[in-house]
């Protein structure tokens, strides 16, 4: 969407649907100063505009000044909350921080009118209802009413605080806010309304005679398809565990949420290197899934930088090398986890999938951990999981309530079966908290889980109310979200796509291990420009998949290699030399 040329100012929000269908409503009338739309970052088209619009959380608001020709990341939020009242007043402080030259032309003015201005409007006769809003300097209130009616025509509304006492009386004017209305015919007085709130205020006004919607003519939005795509449904067994989810899940975590990143370094890359060592080791699935995700944390662990491009994980991952034996898929295929429309589910449920699968194989295969520094402690999976969705879940405030809920009772997990529990309780606390939200799928409502249907034995009632029975929950989680159950309906058909379970690889480096290597061998940090340097040397060289580093790297095995055998040479033909003077006999 560059360059911006938009004559009103315009608010992505990425990619919470449900608050952006609330923006829309609530805003609707405010179009012609304020545009609305949302952008989602989980589609694959949107995910070059997300990166360069450095989108990193989700939602994330972005303010952009009407008439904007550059190309700008506009302005962020910077609202305590994201409640629709905070919203709707950052985005009138938008408004009102234009200046007069770029400000939107349908934008009525939102400043306080002067007394002057209004005993003027009490002797006109042009036809419109004038509507005079009271009230004090820190409301909101006759600017939101300002903008509700600025769709409406034959009717003018102003706005005067209420510092002078005495102008106040002349209106009869005795708590604020009020309104008094001027009627085309010249009558005027007080309005009564059932509450002094914007809404009262604003559907009064619109049902005065007279009072109506006039055409407004907005810039054309983009031709869509009359017909659009047909999501077509997949029928799926709710007791199994599918690799068409956990595979879409790993395809957005490192296409999509990794992207967010042009850089990774320090924590990052240490959560990073962690949360692919969890994966490669546990994680059970097809082989060439399994292959990419060993090769990416071998590659990871014996890497000697302290900082990568995301672009190099990202070659790696769509296997520009032409590694035989690796994929991953490159779009997205609920099964289990799809929704009754796109925006339901999906992702977040694949996330908490792979979450419980991981727990479950920690638990099943502890061996698979030796030799990375996560064996012997039980709560390093949940751990790694805690730090992933800290650094990188694009879901910043579910990131926090993640974050709470780890520092309330993690602590307390002292075996590998309590942290399988763990996790199944705080994911059952979620669905509850979440349960009647505007994203909960009205098909597959939040309830506790699992479902009597699924597991009997779990659910148990003590003196008439309901009781788990944790046993049986550890025995159904561990055999559900275990590698048997795991089948490859709907999965992408490449290579070897055998299902096999985790094993352990060879032994690797510590992911603890403190200093590394920078560019030039030396133990460093790279900062600054130097590190910009070092950062952008790593993009892809010639479209080949291979970075300048790697050809560097390329160059200087080959002098090597050349100085190596040009010093055997010399070496050998000067042993040559010697030899025959040593054994030269003078002929007769």
């Amino acid at each position: 969407p560059t360059p911006l040329d938009w004559p009103c100012a315009s608010r992505p929000v990425s990619p919470a649907w449900g608050f952006s269908v609330l923006l829309h409503s609530c805003f609707s009338d405010w179009a012609a100063a304020i545009r609305v739309a949302a952008l989602d970052c989980a589609e694959e088209e949107n995910h070059e505009v997300c990166r360069a619009y450095d989108i990193h959380f989700y939602p994330t608001f972005r303010y952009f000044k009407a008439f904007t020709k550059d190309f700008t990341t506009g302005e962020n939020f910077k609202g305590p909350d994201r409640e629709l009242q905070t919203v709707r007043r950052t985005m009138i402080d938008f408004l009102q921080n234009h200046t007069d030259g770029d400000r939107p032309p349908a934008c009525p003015p939102l400043d306080p009118a002067r007394p002057s201005d209004v005993l003027s409007l009490l002797d006109s006769r042009d036809g419109r209802y004038v509507a005079v809003l009271f009230e004090n300097n820190s409301s909101y209130v006759g600017r939101e009413v300002i903008l509700d009616l600025l769709p409406y025509e034959n009717i003018v509304v102003k706005r005067v605080l209420n510092g002078d006492k005495g102008f106040l009386e002349k209106f009869g004017v005795s708590s604020i806010p009020s309104c008094y209305l001027i009627y085309p015919n010249g009558t005027r007085g007080l309005i009564n309304v059932g509450k002094p709130l914007r809404s009262f205020f604003s559907s009064y006004l619109k049902s005065l005679p007279d009072v109506r919607k006039k055409m407004l003519s907005l810039p054309e939005k983009p031709n869509k398809e009359e017909n659009p795509e047909i999501v077509v449904w997949r029928e799926f067994d709710r007791s199994k565990l599918y690799a068409a989810d956990l595979e879409s899940g790993l395809h957005y975590i490192l296409r999509v949420e990794l992207a967010a990143h042009k850089s990774l370094a320090g924590a990052e890359l240490r959560t990073l290197k962690d949360f692919v060592t969890v994966l490669a080791k546990l994680l059970p699935g097809r082989a060439p899934v399994r292959k990419l995700l060993e090769t990416l944390q071998e590659w990871l662990a014996n890497l000697p930088l302290d900082r990568i491009p995301y672009n190099a994980v990202l070659d790696l991952v769509n296997n520009k090398m032409r590694i035989s034996g690796i994929f991953l898929v490159n779009h997205i295929k609920w099964v289990g986890c799809q929704g009754s429309r796109p925006e339901f589910r999906g992702y977040t449920c694949s996330l908490w999938k792979l979450f419980h699968t991981l727990t479950v194989e920690a638990g099943t295969h502890p061996e698979a951990l030796d030799g990375t520094g996560l064996e012997a402690d039980p709560q390093a999976v949940l751990q790694t999981i805690r730090r992933y969705v800290h650094t990188f879940f694009g879901c910043k405030e579910c990131s926090e309530h993640f974050e709470e809920m780890a520092k309330e009772s993690m602590d307390s997990v002292k075996t590998a079966d309590q942290a399988i529990l763990w996790l199944w309780k705080k994911h059952n606390l979620v669905n509850s908290r979440l349960a009647g939200h505007l994203s909960e799928d009205p098909k597959f409502p939040k309830v506790p889980w699992p479902t009597p249907d699924l597991c009997p034995a779990c659910h148990e009632e003590i003196k008439g109310l309901h009781s788990w029975n944790e046993d049986q929950v550890l025995l159904f989680l561990k055999r559900h979200y275990g590698g048997d159950n795991l089948v490859d309906t709907y999965a992408a058909d490449q290579g070897d796509t055998s299902l096999r379970p985790p094993r352990a690889l060879p032994p690797g480096p510590r992911l603890s291990d403190g200093s590394q290597l920078g560019l030039d061998g030396r133990l460093q940090s790279p900062s600054g420009a130097e590190g910009r340097r070092e950062v952008e040397a790593a993009v892809p060289f010639l479209g080949m998949g291979f970075s300048s580093l790697d050809m560097s790297l390329c160059v200087v095995l080959y002098v090597a290699s050349s100085l190596f055998l040009m010093v055997m040479y010399f070496f050998f033909r000067v042993r040559s030399k010697r030899w025959k003077v040593r054994h030269h006999r003078p002929s007769v």
